[in-house]
């Protein structure tokens, strides 16, 4: 396996890292090598929010170049369009169509564009939009959106799904276990 790169993007709160993290964590326990990191910034606040993971048998650098992402998972539109330039050329892009009003918005300083889903479409021939959020609603809790994205993507890695399963179990907690397996099994039919 050469090195898969992998860009997850939304706002604070989202779930973004856990995402990552249970990514990351799967690969680990397939034997491969992994590189993480994250930029968070004002995330507590509602900002954006972008995790690079890197999976490989040797990975040497935690950094995704813009023009190199295998796959975009993006938790959020507006976040999708802003780092689909991550994408390599045939790259995926993955993201949940509701909408998150960033800060900017929400104070009323900017009004959220009415096209992103098409200016997505013209920027990734490959984007798929899913409804993560009735996904994770029908699996018992609206914050398990980030457990619906891991779902989307984790047929297109090369990780044994038992393996990512065994993870999302082990990071969640007490009653979020079947919730969360719901929201990852509905993400990957999705």
């Amino acid at each position: 396996m050469s090195v898969f790169n992998i860009v997850i993007t939304g706002v604070g709160g989202q779930g973004v890292l856990l995402a990552s993290k249970v990514l990351a964590e799967s690969a680990l326990a397939c034997g491969l090598d992994v590189k993480q990191n994250e930029v968070h910034g004002m995330a507590q606040r509602g900002g954006s929010v972008i995790s690079f993971v890197r999976i490989g048998e040797k990975v040497y650098s935690p950094v995704v170049m813009p023009g190199a992402a295998d796959i975009l998972l993006s938790f959020e539109p507006l976040e999708a369009l802003r780092y689909v330039h991550y994408l390599k050329p045939g790259g995926m892009l993955v993201y949940n169509k509701v909408t998150i009003n960033p800060s900017t918005v929400a104070s009323g300083m900017a009004t959220y564009p009415a096209n992103v889903e098409e200016q997505i479409g013209r920027a990734c021939p490959n984007a798929r939009g899913i409804d993560a959020l009735a996904i994770a609603k029908e699996a018992g809790n609206a914050k398990a959106v980030n457990m619906v994205m891991v779902g989307a993507v984790a047929k297109s890695l090369q990780l044994d799904s038992q393996v990512v399963e065994g993870v999302v179990r082990e990071v969640s907690k007490g009653k979020g276990i079947d919730v969360n397996l719901k929201a990852f099994n509905g993400g990957a039919v999705a």
